[in-house]
Formats: structure tokens, sequence, C-alpha cells
């Protein structure tokens, strides 16, 4: 099939290489002239002038994510040399908190419990028991169950040192409104999973070099096209076929953000059949439903600055007179970045970008020590959906022929790469010759 493929986000260019290997001649149409979306790399500047690539938001990414290493394998990135391996630890500034020894799935996760710093026996009790009942019950619960009545008898020291920071940085929903099942899934993956999926996989390379742009050189070489700065104005059925920008192509896969993928379809439905536009009324009607949270990011540099190790668990809290909003600081230069290089990031963050800053340069002083100058403070708006108990996600097949994929779309991970990603590969295969209709 000849597919149009709108987007290269980390969505975009995996449906394009998984399209291409299937034997598709894919088409990538992006409105920018840069590839990654809410992943690229950005350019930025130390406070000496000196040019430095940064990342449109710093990212983790676990073990666990089988589909987006093996994706990277596939267009020649080497996740061994590309990210930096570290057995999963939340440490704090002080040397407290949970850190996994280099053991055999389960074995790391108990032992990293038994030898937490800082815990007591009645915290890590807590904790085995309450993960020995997740594993009796097969990771399941009721839908409706927020991530903190899930962890209700954990004692506060877990939740604050252990549950908060991990549901932060995997949904980047706080655990009062995140979803319990999802919580669930990943834990499971990470922690039962494959051999190492608790490990923490950090970028050494920016975040366009770790995918994207090699996906790009993948497809060139495969024949596919990439066509930057080329916005898909028009989308048109056409018999069992589609005109995209007046090319006709055998199917359309959406790629974009769910606000653009809304814009599109609206489009797409005023000149559709009735059949094909209540499927997209449908669609756009849950999607618009969604609510999102934002990330900020603080880069900051310091002459000297350094971190113990490549990251560092913050005590965050918003609710105090000088508010600490930062979840995590990352060391740019124990990752391939500059010297005194720092990362700070805000999960579900709230404010102006000038207060958050400053803030985040005052938390860095008082809990690491460090007198730091900003070097640019980078705000997602829309960086996740909000990951709540009970949400419809809209599902990945509109009409045959009409697929859409992205981080947001019904699939059993939250908003991450590997979400992105498995989402566009259950997009392309579900446009493949003998794909049933599913329905959002």
């Amino acid at each position: 099939m000849k597919i149009a493929i709108i987007g290269a986000g980390w969505a975009g260019m995996a449906a394009a290489v998984e399209a291409t290997q299937a034997g598709h001649h894919a088409i990538v149409f992006e409105a920018s002239r840069a590839i990654g979306g809410r992943a690229r790399a950005l350019n930025g500047t130390l406070p000496d002038g000196t040019p430095v690539t940064l990342d449109n938001g710093q990212h983790i990414l676990i073990g666990a994510y089988v589909e987006t290493l093996n994706l990277m394998r596939r267009v020649g990135v080497q996740p061994e040399d590309a990210l930096l391996r570290l057995p999963m630890m939340l440490l704090f500034p002080d040397g407290q908190g949970l850190r996994f020894p280099a053991w055999p799935t389960p074995l790391d996760a108990l032992a990293g419990i038994a030898t937490a710093r800082g815990w007591s026996m009645t915290d890590k009790w807590s904790l085995l028991r309450a993960a020995t009942g997740w594993q009796l019950r097969r990771f399941q619960c009721d839908a409706s169950t927020s991530v903190a009545q899930l962890c209700g008898a954990l004692s506060p020291r877990v939740m604050a040192e252990l549950i908060e920071p991990l549901c932060v940085s995997a949904l980047n929903t706080p655990a009062g409104r995140a979803s319990a099942q999802v919580f669930l899934r990943v834990m499971k993956d990470a922690l039962f999973g494959v051999q190492g999926g608790s490990n923490l996989l950090l970028p050494r390379v920016d975040l366009s070099e770790l995918f994207p742009q090699a996906a790009m050189r993948w497809l060139d070489g495969h024949g596919a096209q990439v066509r930057l700065g080329t916005r898909v104005d028009s989308v048109l059925p056409q018999g069992a076929q589609w005109q995209v920008q007046g090319e006709v192509f055998d199917a359309v896969v959406i790629a974009t953000s769910a606000s653009e993928a809304v814009r599109a379809l609206e489009g797409i439905a005023q000149d559709a059949p009735n059949s094909i536009a209540r499927e997209i009324n449908k669609w756009t009607r849950i999607t618009r439903a969604l609510r999102f949270e934002a990330i900020t990011t603080v880069y900051a540099w310091g002459q000297g600055a350094t971190l113990p190790h490549p990251m560092l668990t913050l005590r965050s809290d918003s609710a105090l007179s000088n508010p600490a909003p930062a979840q995590f600081a990352f060391d740019r230069g124990q990752l391939g970045g500059p010297q005194g290089l720092l990362a700070f990031v805000v999960s579900a963050s709230a404010g102006e970008r000038e207060t958050l800053q400053a803030q985040v340069l005052r938390q860095a002083q008082v809990q690491l020590g460090l007198s730091l100058q900003a070097v640019q403070t980078v705000v997602e708006k829309r960086a996740t959906f909000a990951c709540t108990p009970g949400l419809q996600r809209p599902g990945p097949q509109i009409a045959p022929g009409l697929a859409v994929c992205g981080d947001y779309v019904a699939g059993p991970y939250p908003a991450t790469l590997e979400g992105a990603v498995r989402s566009a590969l259950a997009a392309v295969r579900l446009l493949g010759p003998g794909a049933e209709m599913t329905r959002a």
C-alpha cells in the first residue's frame, strides 16, 4: 500500500519504519522543519556563550520499553551506546532512598526494598505486603481506583519516597488522581517482565538522534520519504482511497498531537460519507474530553556543578512557603553533555515559566548546595494526558484505511515514548490486509 503518515514525532516515525519494513510505501508529512515532536533536540547557549544541544524535556526510559528498544536497533541505534543503563534507583541528595542491585528480576526489587536507606522495618514491610497483594491479584484493580487509594496501606515515607516519584515520572499525574490500573501495568512490566525491566535508561545523545534522526536516515535508505515543512491542509476520502494534498493514498495514519488530530479529522468529516463521519464524531468527542498535564524542564549551569549520580530524586513540595517543585535532577555532564549542565524536571507542573525557574534554582541551592545560572526553561503545556482512573481514550482506527496513533491513543501504557511507539506499530498493523475494523 501507499500510506500517508501525518506527523514526524516518535509515533509518526515509528509508523513509517513499521510500514516500510512491511513492504508498504510510506510518505511522512511534517508541518515543521524539525522531527521528533515533543521528544526532540533544541539548540541552547550556556551563560558563557557556548552553544549546547538540549532537549525539549528530559526523558527517562526503562528496560521494560522493549518495543522502543527494538525499534531503535532496527534503524541502527545501539541502545547500549546511546543509553546509560542503571539499576532502578530513587536516591535523594542525602543518600537516603531506594537502589536496586544488579540482580535477576524480581530479586533486584526485593533486595532493593530490604536495603532501602532511611526506611524502617515498618516501611519495608508495608511495601512488601502491598506488592505481594498486587502480584496475587495479577496486577489488576478496579478501574475507578487511584494510585493513592491503591497504596493507602503504605507508610508515609514509602508514599513520599517511592510511590509519588514513580507515579509522577511514569504517568505525569499525581498519585491522588492517577490511574492505579495503568500504574500497576507499568509496575508489572518493570518488576516482573523482561530481565532488567526496572533498569533506568538515561539518554546519552539528544532525543532527536536517539531515534527520529536515525529513523529518517533509515527511511531514506529504504525508499520512503519524509517531507518536512509540509502542512497537510486537505485529507479527502476518494472511494476506497484517500486524497492527501491532492495525492492519492491507500491509507492514512494521523500521528499528530491530540488537538491536531481532532482538527484534521473534523476537516475529513465534512466531506466523508455518513458512516465515516459518525465514527469521526465519536472519536473526536472522546479525544476532546482528555485533559492534559504540563512538564517543565529547567536547564541550569554552574562552574564545576555535578551530582553524585547521573540522576537524583529531589524532595518536592509545591505547598511549602518556598516551593520546591522539581522531582528529579539530571547531571548532563555525566550523560554526554558539557560539564556543569544540570536538568531539573517538574512533572505535572503548574505556574508561570519565570516563577518555576526561580523556584527550581532556589531548590538547587537548598537541597544540592549549588548556585546555578538558568540556561533555558522549557514548558510543554500539553506534554501528556492526565492519566486518571477510568479514563476513556480514543481508539486507533476510525475507518478502513484511516488510523490514528500517539501516546494518548488507547493502549496499556501511559503517555510515554513506549506508549507512542506501541500505538504506531498497532496502527500500521490495523491497515494490513484482512485487518478487522475496530471502533473507538
